[in-house]
């Protein structure tokens, strides 16, 4: 019986025991599912558990057969984005980054970057992105994908890293300079260091994205007389082309013009950089001065400075003390300063005789491909001053081409600009300019009142003093019997001319700043024939309009016009052609390009040169009236001093002016 009792007593403590280790298991399995006790989540603004969620305090302990769980968590999906209210997380900008949450499916490696990208995009995000567009737009990059590195994978460079670093050491092929893209040192296993890199890679791209766009240089640095529409890509969308599906050199690439004719140019670059056969030494490109000192630089010319100096390539893009010493010797060699520095003219000094003038060129007209709109349009006009030719584009196609003469050097040369060609105006009064008037006209005038009549213009004065000279419409007008008017603020314009002869030089700088035509008849048919097609005007049909009062024909759709400078171009039989920088622009932007201290030359600068505020022409004030002043006795020239002013011959003045006060003012 004892037994008994006793045997029955083991068996309810057996059973006691069970129900007892048994209970957390089947609390768990009816309870519902609790998704911070299944999933790890990030815990915002704790950087000590944005790699492994923290257990909630109110859980139950976990039973000891979950110790040995992983300490990493798994991944909830390949694009887990942070768990916030989306309302929320989109308000958190600035030092309120901090606030958002670390993405949960993160490598521990990578979640120690984002935590420091986070860190540093909260505090010290002026130090990498100097333009606000772009610090704000890597604030939501970051923040939207929790802070998840865009270089760096697994604590190391990314693929995607290693791609944008191969393609922007390769954009010299497009005229740009590879040192202007530095890469980063990415530090395995150093979370701070990785995060700095990280940030300073993203500045980088956003940089070439910009110049491959717009341009290296702006446009307003080079001269005051140029004037495009640079369209800025947008930095947000730059980095989540990055992101995306495409590879980094599609998407790096499609900031570059795409236009057939610079594609044509960019391999004539290559052409050009072969001279003197395949085994000539590829040439250093010029760059900022290369030197050592506490902080060890790093350039992608050194690789090929190396070799060039006789020294082991490797891999490794640090300018060292092995390296300095070698460009030391060169330049005792040559018998310059034995700094060790590489400087431009060290650089030039191991390059040689230069063989790649025409290089030169083709690089200053890539970068002003860059300056025009990436889309000319579906039928534009683009006009090419060195070369004197315009050229009607429809659908890809050129249909029409005539020769032009453009401004003289100097004060008078043809701006460069994209603008859009609204009207045309048969029959046109040209207006003397202001500065035409006061410089030439009234000193005339003083001396012979009747020099205006003989050339066919006529003179009006104004109740406020104002004097307005102009010419009628006519076969001897100034404009010719047409002008081109596509509104801008050089008030320049296309038209016709009486001086046919001028088509015949091959040199044709002769006017004032608006370029005149060789066939305007033509010209107003073939642009009419895009901008109103229905009309059904003809060249035949424009002359039949030639008479003595203004007609303007406007443009049902308007049409682009870009007047451009191409000194280098390929012409239809796949040939590189060169002309003459007649006013300068190669050798002013080229000296812009190798600037050691380019850094800022993609911003723009305001130029007073020019003045958008009319001009008027008046009376002198000490004359009541204009027929006074007519009639006032010139005073004469000092004995000692011989008179040698000119009158105006014949028609002679308007031919040589020939630009209208409504459309251009001279500076």
């Amino acid at each position: 019986m004892r037994g008994s009792r006793y045997d029955r007593l083991l068996a309810g403590t057996a059973l006691a025991l069970i129900l007892v280790a048994s209970a957390p298991a089947i609390s768990v399995a009816q309870a519902p599912a609790k998704t911070d006790t299944v999933v790890p989540l990030p815990h915002p603004g704790n950087a000590a558990t944005d790699a492994v969620a923290p257990t909630p305090a109110a859980a139950p302990a976990a039973p000891a057969t979950m110790a040995t769980a992983p300490s990493t968590p798994t991944p909830v999906a390949a694009d887990a984005t942070p768990a916030m209210d989306p309302a929320v997380l989109k308000t958190l900008t600035g030092k309120d980054l901090v606030k958002a949450p670390i993405a949960s499916n993160l490598s521990t490696a990578d979640a120690a970057v984002a935590d420091k990208v986070r860190d540093l995009l909260a505090t010290k995000a002026d130090r990498y992105f100097s333009r606000k567009n772009e610090r704000s737009a890597a604030e939501v990059f970051y923040r939207d994908r929790g802070f998840a590195p865009l270089w760096i994978d697994k604590g190391a460079p990314s693929a995607r890293a290693t791609a944008a670093i191969a393609y922007l050491r390769g954009v010299d092929a497009d005229g740009l300079f590879p040192e202007d893209y530095p890469t980063p040192e990415f530090k395995p296993g150093d979370p701070d260091a990785l995060a700095d890199a990280e940030l300073k890679y993203v500045n980088t791209v956003l940089a070439f994205t910009r110049h491959a766009q717009n341009g290296r240089v702006h446009y307003s640095r080079v001269s005051a007389d140029i004037l495009y529409p640079l369209d800025a890509p947008d930095p947000a969308g730059a980095l989540d082309g990055l992101a995306g599906g495409r590879t980094v050199a599609e998407t790096l690439s499609s900031y570059l013009p795409t236009h057939p004719l610079y594609k044509k140019l960019k391999e004539k670059l290559a052409e050009a950089r072969k001279q003197g056969g395949d085994a000539a030494p590829a040439r250093i490109v010029p760059g900022l001065t290369l030197k050592t000192g506490k902080t060890l630089v790093e350039d992608p010319r050194v690789p090929a400075l190396r070799k060039r100096l006789g020294l082991s390539e490797g891999s490794d893009m640090t300018y060292d003390k092995e390296l300095e010493d070698a460009v030391k010797a060169f330049q005792k060699q040559r018998g310059m300063p034995a700094t060790g520095q590489l400087t431009n003219a060290t650089v030039e000094a191991m390059n040689g005789p230069r063989r790649d003038r025409d290089a030169d060129i083709i690089v200053a007209n890539l970068e002003r491909w860059r300056w025009l709109p990436h889309d000319l349009g579906k039928g534009y006009v683009m006009l090419n001053i060195p070369d004197f030719t315009l050229k009607v584009m429809n659908n890809g196609q050129q249909i029409w081409t005539t020769k032009v003469v453009t401004g003289k050097p100097g004060r008078m040369a043809t701006p460069m600009l994209t603008e859009t060609m609204k009207f045309i105006t048969v029959n046109p009064t040209w207006n003397v300019p202001p500065s035409i008037i006061n410089n030439e006209y009234l000193p005339a005038l003083a001396q012979d009142p009747g020099a205006l009549e003989r050339i066919g213009l006529k003179m009006e004065t104004n109740k406020d003093g104002t004097v307005r000279i102009y010419q009628p419409p006519g076969a001897g007008n100034a404009l010719g019997r047409i002008r081109f008017n596509f509104p801008n603020k050089f008030l320049v314009y296309q038209h016709d001319t009486p001086d046919k002869n001028y088509f015949a030089h091959e040199k044709r700088a002769y006017s004032h700043g608006c370029m005149r035509v060789q066939f305007p008849d033509k010209y107003a048919e073939v642009l009419l024939g895009i901008a109103n097609p229905k009309d059904g005007y003809t060249a035949e049909r424009i002359n039949s309009m030639y008479g003595k009062g203004e007609v303007n024909i406007n443009f049902v759709t308007p049409i682009p016009v870009h007047i451009t400078y191409q000194s280098a171009f390929v012409d239809d039989a796949g040939k590189l052609q060169i002309r003459e920088d007649i006013y300068g622009r190669d050798a002013a932007l080229l000296a812009l390009l190798k600037d050691d201290q380019r850094k800022g030359a993609d911003v723009g600068i305001e130029r007073r040169e020019i003045s958008e505020k009319p001009q008027v022409a008046r009376l002198p004030q000490q004359t009541p009236s204009i027929f006074s002043w007519f009639n006032r006795q010139p005073e004469p020239a000092p004995a000692a001093v011989r008179n040698t002013q000119r009158r105006p011959q014949g028609a002679e003045r308007p031919r040589q002016a020939e630009n209208n006060g409504l459309f251009r003012m001279f500076r």
